[in-house]
Order: structure tokens, then C-alpha cells, then sequence
């Protein structure tokens, strides 16, 4: 099994413990994710984000409608927290969200280890689609973050 590693850091301009309460309460993941992904979560709000914590949700895949479940493995209040896929489209996703207070407000870090399933096929899937849609996916939630989170600190 192949795993893939995404890492992406982003500097926010608000305060440490606004950041990491707007990351630990899983209904705003739908604010933050691409509407063609039809994000839709499954799991009774409110949600009480704590180690041991599941999640259900649907998204769409080339419109095609999939299940996720996530545990969430570790709780570190306001230092980071990680999701880990139990069911969904991938063989094995592993998420740490990390933050930490900057002068300028917060470095957030995701370091997403993710498997394609499917061999060979999933690897060349992973080549010419999925890592560049990955990357589209995190660079709209670092724009919607900033317009919400920094805005709001204004």
C-alpha cells in the first residue's frame, strides 16, 4: 500500500483558542468544504468533539454519493486533534490538525497520510486527479477560513 502525504500550513489572523474552537466543532466542516462535494453531515448535532468521538458523513465523489466515518484518535485542547477514517473512499486516512500561537495570530498545520485503494489503478487516479483535487480542497478552506475567521478578528 502506497501512502501519500499532504501537508499544508496556514497562518491565521485570529486567536489561538477561536481557531481551534471553530476546527473542534465538526458541523463547520461543511462551511469549509467545496459545495460539489455535497457535504452532508450524518452524526446528530451537537456534536461533542473529544477523543473516542464518531462521525458520519456523505460527500460526493464525481457525483457519486459515499459514506465516511471518522474517529477522532487524539484530542489535544488547543494544540491539535486527529480524525482517522474507519469507513470511506480511502484505504487508510490519517489527519493531524496542529495549531499554534504565532504574533500574528495562528500556524494551523495539516498533515493528512492518506492510501488509494484499487493498485495500480488508484495510483494513476491518485497522479492525474485526486492529489490535485486534494490540494483544491485545502486551498478553498484556507480561503474560506481567512474570510471567516480573520474577517471576524477585524
Amino acid at each position: 500500500m502506497k501512502v501519500y502525504e499532504l501537508n499544508v500550513t496556514h497562518q491565521i489572523d485570529a486567536p489561538l483558542d477561536k481557531v481551534f474552537d471553530f476546527f473542534s466543532k465538526p458541523e463547520n466542516l461543511s462551511e469549509i468544504t467545496p459545495a460539489k462535494l455535497g457535504f452532508n453531515i450524518l452524526t446528530p448535532s451537537p456534536i461533542k468533539m473529544e477523543k473516542g468521538t464518531l462521525i458520519d458523513y456523505t460527500i460526493k465523489l464525481a457525483g457519486i454519493p459515499l459514506r465516511w466515518r471518522s474517529l477522532i484518535t487524539e484530542y489535544d485542547p488547543p494544540k491539535k486533534f486527529v480524525d482517522e477514517q474507519l469507513n470511506g473512499p480511502y484505504s487508510y486516512w490519517h489527519h493531524t490538525h496542529s495549531f499554534r500561537a504565532v504574533n500574528s495570530g495562528v500556524e494551523m498545520n495539516d498533515v493528512v497520510r492518506y492510501a488509494i485503494p484499487m493498485g495500480i489503478i488508484g495510483r494513476f487516479m491518485h497522479a492525474i486527479w485526486i492529489k490535485r483535487d486534494l490540494n483544491k480542497i485545502f486551498n478553498h478552506r484556507k480561503q474560506v477560513i481567512d474570510n471567516l475567521l480573520a474577517a471576524e478578528n477585524k
